[in-house]
C-alpha cells in the first residue's frame, strides 16, 4: 500500500517539473499570469472543498481562471 502512495506521488512530482519546465512564465503578461494562478488556485481548493472530485477540481480551477483574469485585467 505504501509503495502505491510513493509511486504515485513521485510520478506527480516528476510531472510537476517537466510542466514547469515546459512555462514560459517570463514571456507572460500580467493578465496571463494572474490567469494562471487564479486557475490553480482554484483547482486546488476546489479539488479540497469536494474531497479530491474531478468535478470540482475541474470547476474550481475554471472560476479560479476567471476570477484571476479579471483581477488581472484591472492592473
Amino acid at each position: 500500500m505504501k509503495l502505491a502512495i510513493i509511486t504515485k506521488a513521485g510520478l506527480a512530482a516528476v510531472l510537476a517539473v517537466t510542466l514547469a519546465g515546459c512555462s514560459s512564465w517570463d514571456n507572460m503578461s500580467h493578465r496571463q499570469k494572474s490567469t494562471v494562478t487564479g486557475a490553480g488556485l482554484g483547482g486546488v481548493a476546489g479539488a479540497v472543498i469536494s474531497g479530491g472530485g474531478v468535478l470540482g477540481t475541474v470547476g474550481g480551477a475554471a472560476i479560479g481562471g476567471v476570477i484571476g483574469d479579471q483581477v488581472g485585467k484591472n492592473r
